[in-house]
């Protein structure tokens, strides 16, 4: 789950050189936190335990008021860290240090201040009292010192610039000035009000993501892991390029529930990868291969990250709704990168491991179905129109039952402590970008910064042609999510640039006026837009750390790993621009709408996946590659007539190798 990365490197079965360099790759997305011993490893522990019981009864029967729903994670998480994590390498140890102990009472009277005073405060607002300010100002401070300690400077520099700005925006150039804000006003809105600190990333965290990432510790320790790869390894180890496809099914299955695409790679690559080099994939494609589809879980329901929370929470849409829309692009997506594998295996004449003996797949199944339980409960219990947290709580506790089927994977009290202490140890990432992120969007609430910066780029797009508005509204926004994921993890990447771009991409659409667009599809289009935008940092250089994660399995070059994965995953840059155009792969418009966006776009992809390849059923020539770049964008057109003409020139190009196969056959034979 996310970003417990430093999680497995003891048990992934690498050589110590390939450890040493995975744990300086996962080093750059999250520093390591003190290997604590003796009481301070029990404090930590309960805490966690608590945080887990905590918010598990909260869904499952008592309601919890706002401030302390909200504060309890932001306390417990900001103690857990300070203890947990160093303020330096210098004060590294296995327990921490006066300071680190002064820092978890100073975060205990700041929250407790906010959760005490949160109903008093709001009579008052407008009038703060000094305390009110005061505790603001060092509540803030402790925020930042979180993120560095867990996420390094980079996310506190962007939280530090976007407070001098709030403060100092008169100073701006004229195209971003305001007229700044006293540090009493902003620290107080960021802190003590609902819009900062404990605004909608909290919110989010406590309501869905952090049960969800409870519930995958669970299903870890119940061996559903194992599954994951079995199953997938039986379906295709044979087949041509198998075992990069074993990664693909592997990634999609691991992905649904991992809400990471680093922990992706890392927990199946360490098993597929090496397969992947043994079947005859060059060591950087096999390293490029596992990232590729490992950012397709934060695509794929029932987790997508934390992104897909934040989107029902950002839209007012319910997340099983949201679910629902994300499904069919999810398995498109992975759909795109079996086919490349495909056709690069067979392009290279890569065999499956035809000399493994592998149990059939439907033997694995027979045996192993019930491990599926858990997933099948989750998404059910959500369509039925349970919520999210409860449904995470009775596919948790349906983990600890199954488990009992399997004696090697048995969960008693030992293995629940475990899952329990890992499921909080796991929080920790994503729970230190709370206090920063509410830095950040808070202050574009207050400044008033978002929409300036939509004008801005509708503005630019306005610089293109009339009908070139739109792509290049999109163009903008993916560049501005690869330039902002360099710096900030994923799920932050969305939630900003969402509150910056989405109002201008909304309207950028309605002025299109595509067919079919409603309201509400025009704003989940652009939510969707921007989330699938956010996970190009994973695996488009410079930074592509899932792809530096993939290298350092392989024993590759990591430059050369990560453009091989952005090869390989080249549908992420592609899927936005069916969201604009085409409202039917959102489950939007008539049923034949919906028929014939998923016809044509699974007929693109595979065309697309091919012209990207060069290869079909046999490589192609230059004339047949120009054809089938027109069949491909008219198969991916939002129009049924183009959507029918592009699927016959791509069934042309498959007639035309088909043909020149034979002719080369008989040539052969009679020769």
């Amino acid at each position: 789950m996310p970003d417990s990365l430093e999680l497995n490197t003891d048990e992934l079965g690498l050589s110590e050189e390939k450890k040493a360099a995975l744990r300086k790759v996962m080093a750059k997305e999250a520093r390591s936190g003190r290997k604590l011993t003796g009481i301070w490893q029990l404090i930590v522990s309960l805490l966690g335990a608590f945080m887990v019981i905590f918010y598990f009864f909260s869904v499952a029967g008592l309601p919890i008021d706002t401030q302390y729903n909200r504060g309890v994670y932001v306390l417990l998480t900001y103690i857990m860290i300070f203890l947990s994590f160093p303020m330096t390498k210098r004060s590294s140890g296995s327990r921490p240090t006066l300071v680190d102990i002064a820092l978890c009472v100073v975060s205990i009277l700041c929250v407790g201040y906010f959760m005490l005073e949160f109903e008093a405060f709001n009579y008052r607002s407008g009038n703060e009292s000094n305390m009110d300010i005061y505790v603001s100002m060092i509540g803030i401070l402790l925020s930042l010192e979180v993120s560095r300690r867990v996420l390094g400077w980079s996310m506190t520099v962007v939280g530090l610039f976007f407070l001098v700005y709030g403060l100092y925006g008169r100073y701006f150039p004229e195209l971003f000035a305001h007229r700044g804000f006293t540090l009493d006003r902003l620290s107080v809105t960021l802190f003590m009000e609902q819009d900062g600190v404990f605004g909608v990333m909290a919110s989010v965290l406590v309501t869905y993501v952090i049960l969800f990432i409870f519930f995958g510790a669970f299903l870890q320790k119940s061996g559903v892991g194992k599954f994951f790869i079995d199953w997938p390894l039986a379906l295709a180890g044979k087949t041509v390029g198998g075992p990069a496809k074993v990664a693909v099914i592997a990634s999609a299955f691991f992905g649904s529930v991992s809400g990471s695409a680093i922990a992706n790679t890392v927990s199946t690559g360490a098993f597929t990868i090496p397969l992947m080099k043994r079947a005859g994939f060059k060591p950087h494609v096999a390293g490029a291969i596992e990232p590729a589809a490992s950012i397709g879980g934060m695509f794929m329901p029932p987790i997508m990250g934390a992104g897909g929370f934040l989107m029902a929470e950002l839209t007012n849409i319910p997340y099983v709704e949201i679910m629902k829309m994300a499904v069919f692009p999810a398995l498109l997506y992975f759909f795109s990168v079996l086919s490349m594998i495909h056709f690069e295996a067979k392009k290279l004449n890569i065999k499956g491991l035809e000399d493994e003996v592998f149990e059939p797949a439907m033997a694995v199944f027979k045996r192993h179905w019930y491990k599926s339980l858990p997933l099948v409960v989750i998404v059910a219990l959500m369509i039925m129109g349970y919520s999210p947290g409860m449904s995470a709580f009775w596919a948790t506790l349906s983990c600890i039952a199954i488990s009992w089927v399997d004696p090697k994977f048995r969960m008693g009290p030992k293995e629940i402590w475990e899952a329990t202490t890992a499921g909080a140890q796991s929080t920790l990432v994503i729970g230190a970008t709370v206090g920063v992120i509410g830095i950040i969007v808070g202050t574009i609430g207050l400044t008033g910064i978002g929409l300036k910066f939509s004008n801005i780029i509708i503005q630019m797009a306005q610089l293109a042609p009339a009908w070139a508005h739109l792509p290049m509204t999109i163009l903008l926004i993916g560049l501005a999510s690869l330039v902002l994921g360099m710096g900030v993890p994923v799920t932050a990447s969305y939630l900003i640039t969402a509150s910056l771009a989405v109002s201008a991409l909304t309207g950028i659409i309605t002025e299109a006026g595509i067919a079919g667009h409603t309201a509400a599809s025009m704003l989940i289009a652009s939510h969707m837009i921007v989330y699938w935008f956010s996970q190009d940092s994973n695996i488009t250089p410079p930074v592509c750390v899932a792809a530096y994660a993939g290298a350092a399995i392989a024993g590759a070059d990591p430059w050369k790993t990560g453009w091989t994965a952005f090869k390989f995953a080249k549908l992420l840059y592609v899927v936005p621009f069916l969201f604009a155009y085409e409202p039917g792969t959102l489950l939007f418009g008539s049923t034949m709408d919906i028929v014939m966006a998923f016809g044509s776009a699974i007929v693109g992809t595979l065309a697309f996946s091919a012209l990207t390849m060069g290869y079909l059923i046999r490589r192609t020539t230059l004339f047949e590659w120009l054809i089938f770049a027109v069949g491909t964008f008219l198969c991916y057109h939002s129009h049924h007539v183009y959507n029918f003409i592009g699927m016959g020139i791509v069934l042309l190009v498959y007639f035309m190798q088909k043909a020149k196969n034979v002719r080369d056959a008989k040539i052969a034979a009679a020769a």
